[in-house]
């Protein structure tokens, strides 16, 4: 029974760096829906699972970041802050004056040869971690593959003392 509610429904997932502080500690452990996107597309602003982009050093097979621009979409990196579209993104879970910035050219975009935007492909996501000077996310290694994604993390579930949604 443990091993089908792993392999289909729910897996628990180590976070190993801090790319996601302040939602994410080094050692927290949240637990993955990895049926959550077989029922809904992906949202921004969900936190994901996905396989480690090809290319990417280290030790890690699985990554966690926040989505943050959907298929179609324009991300663009202007004074500090982040657009859709055109349209200032607020971003409730950084700490106050976070600078975003971005890493150019941003590979696997639409418009790559745009400094500091990236049109994201069909079928593909941007994600960045919540601790953007510590992330390494699609700012270096572009959109990721949708397919490529476990699930999304929508419970943590160590330490005890900060069990709760995300």
């Amino acid at each position: 029974m443990a091993l089908i509610i792993k392999t289909f429904l729910l897996q628990a997932f180590y976070i190993p760096s801090g790319s996601m502080e302040m939602t994410l500690a080094r050692g927290d452990r949240v637990l993955v829906n990895k049926l959550s996107y077989d029922l809904h597309d992906v949202n921004r602003g969900d936190v994901i699972v996905f396989g480690k982009p090809p290319g990417e050093g280290g030790d890690i097979d699985d990554l966690i970041k926040r989505v943050i621009g959907l298929p179609g979409e324009t991300v663009t990196f202007r004074d500090g802050s982040i657009f859709i579209d055109g349209v200032g993104l607020n971003e409730p879970y950084l700490e106050p004056d976070v600078l975003n910035l971005a890493k150019t050219p941003i590979p696997n975009c639409d418009n790559a040869a745009v400094a500091d935007s990236c049109t994201v492909p069909a079928d593909r996501v941007f994600v960045m971690g919540d601790n953007r000077e510590a992330s390494r996310d699609s700012r270096f290694f572009g959109p990721i593959e949708e397919d490529t994604i476990v699930g999304r993390a929508f419970l943590k579930v160590w330490p005890l003392s900060d069990l709760g949604f995300l």
